[in-house]
């Protein structure tokens, strides 16, 4: 079997401008197919909720219809946020992922509620909850679910998540601020850091986790914003892209992006880019630049994040990468 790189893609599913959620759907699958024949290692959907421009609500569902079209590539939820969820239910729809893809299913797990704060109240109903004080034993139960067990005494020992399979999925706890990646140490987990949320920080709280992990093997992972490409006005619009997203967000809009207003943004300036956020430019560059990343965080793999630009070339952006990334390493 043909050795992976250390290098995975977190896709958003976005549904642009004009195009049914069918299509995006469909163009996942091409991007995951792309990237597998590049030699990646995962593809991961991450879980959003109440927006028109994203198709990935259902990131379980997501990762069935991508792993029955793909062979090799290890595929899953980059996250679950397990407080929109029972611990029980998730153990039974990543047990049956295994069953259906043994060897190839990923569970990242977050505490955030991946959305606004009414949906989160209707995703939990109405349940008022505390991520940061419930995370610890939801991860608990749902390990215990997947195989670690419960003691006899525990009111949840008699109870089994079928399918009983004899894998779980490959676990990380995510993270965008230093407590996911302290949470995966203490307890002998693997850590993805969201260096596109918080460059600012990501070094040094991946170099903590390796520093305090509990255990043999500690692995870690960091995604990036990132676009490989030799034409200026591709990167410039990528750039703006993302600006453009994140403004949007802020002001509640949650429409596709046009694209000429995209390419107007890209021309004119009229939004700037976080540059600590992004690894932009010629393929080469970007892969010297990320491989600079991962050794300084010491991470084992890094994860690019291309979203808000056409597919295309988000799909030529990935390829070249894992070339550039083969010349470089």
């Amino acid at each position: 079997m043909t050795t992976t790189l250390p290098l995975s893609v977190l896709d958003f599913v976005g549904i642009e401008f004009g195009e049914t959620a069918t299509s995006a759907i469909g163009g996942a699958v091409g991007i995951a197919q792309a990237v597998e024949a590049a030699g990646y290692r995962r593809y991961w959907v991450s879980e959003h909720h109440n927006m028109r421009s994203l198709a990935c609500s259902a990131p379980e569902l997501l990762t069935a219809h991508v792993a029955l079209q793909t062979t090799t590539l290890r595929v899953g939820a980059a996250g679950i946020m397990l407080p929109n969820h029972a611990s029980f239910k998730v153990a039974e729809v990543f047990r049956t992922l295994c069953a259906m893809h043994p060897g190839r299913i990923d569970l990242a797990l977050g505490r955030a509620p991946g959305t606004d704060p009414l949906t989160a109240h209707v995703l939990r109903r109405g349940l008022q909850v505390d991520p940061g004080a419930g995370f610890p034993q939801q991860v608990a139960e749902l390990l215990a679910f997947l195989g670690d067990g419960f003691p006899d005494d525990h009111p949840y020992a008699p109870l089994v998540a079928a399918p009983v399979v004899d894998e779980r999925p490959e676990l990380f706890v995510l993270g965008s601020s230093g407590y996911g990646p302290r949470f995966a140490a203490v307890n002998g987990l693997k850590a993805v850091f969201a260096h596109h949320m918080s460059p600012e920080i990501a070094v040094e709280v991946l170099r903590d986790y390796r520093r305090e992990f509990t255990g043999d093997d500690p692995y870690s992972a960091m995604s990036v914003l990132t676009f490989a490409s030799e034409d200026e006005d591709d990167c410039r619009q990528f750039e703006a892209a993302w600006a453009l997203t994140m403004r949007n967000l802020a002001r509640g809009v949650r429409e596709p992006l046009r694209p000429e207003q995209v390419v107007e943004a890209a021309r004119s300036g009229e939004v700037v880019s976080d540059d600590r956020r992004m690894v932009v430019g010629p393929p080469k560059l970007v892969a010297e630049r990320l491989l600079e990343l991962k050794e300084q965080a010491q991470v084992d793999e890094v994860v690019a994040v291309t979203p808000s630009l056409d597919r295309a070339r988000r799909t030529t952006s990935l390829v070249a990468l894992a070339d550039a990334w083969r010349e470089a390493a």
